[in-house]
């Protein structure tokens, strides 16, 4: 019994392993050449993990150079606000407590003397306030960043040709069942 099952195995694994062996490609020398030239393929992943490191890094990588200008006066902008409106908020903030504390002579004396407790505190929150949405505007612009970048890895390499085209044009219809003559646009694609 052990020696059918053995010779049975042995069968098996000659056919199984005899066509490699037998239809095995000889190396004669000759290179199959591609019928084009393959492009290096790019990457929507590593723009995008480069504009993530570094905003700009994954438009250069596109080769989008004009963005990344735009996108550092974004940044500067945004920069502007946020340490504007923190600068104000932490003011207004110290003399809010300089007031509720009645110190009138503090340094920050001058606001504690002109606005009143109300006004200190609501003019603490408008910049907390401001400082919160000029924050998230910037974590947007970073986010906007991102998909930027990824967007354009993804249409890198789609191809334009010169042939399409998008026309709209004015048409007269003919007469219909009223027989008289109907105005209409005519929306024209070529592709």
């Amino acid at each position: 019994m052990k020696r059918i099952f053995l010779s049975r195995l042995l069968f098996l694994s000659l056919c199984f392993c005899m066509p490699v062996f037998t239809f095995a490609q000889e190396d004669n020398g000759f290179v199959e050449l591609p019928d084009s030239i393959r492009e290096k393929e790019h990457s929507p992943t590593k723009a995008t993990l480069m504009s993530a490191c570094l905003p700009g890094l994954g438009q250069i990588y596109n080769k989008k150079y004009w963005k990344v200008p735009v996108l550092y006066v974004g940044f500067g902008i945004m920069g502007y606000f946020i340490y504007t409106n923190a600068d104000q908020y932490l003011t207004f903030k110290c003399a809010y407590i300089e007031s509720s504390y009645g110190n009138m002579n503090g340094s920050y004396s001058s606001l504690v003397n002109r606005y009143t407790k109300d006004e200190l505190l609501s003019a603490r929150e408008y910049y907390r306030r401001n400082l919160e949405v000029s924050i998230l505007l910037t974590t947007l612009w970073y986010v906007l960043n991102l998909l930027d970048a990824t967007v354009d890895a993804h249409l890198y390499t789609f191809n334009i040709s010169k042939n399409l085209s998008f026309n709209v044009e004015p048409q007269v219809q003919p007469g219909g069942y009223a027989h008289k003559p109907s105005a209409g646009i005519k929306l024209k694609i070529n592709f």
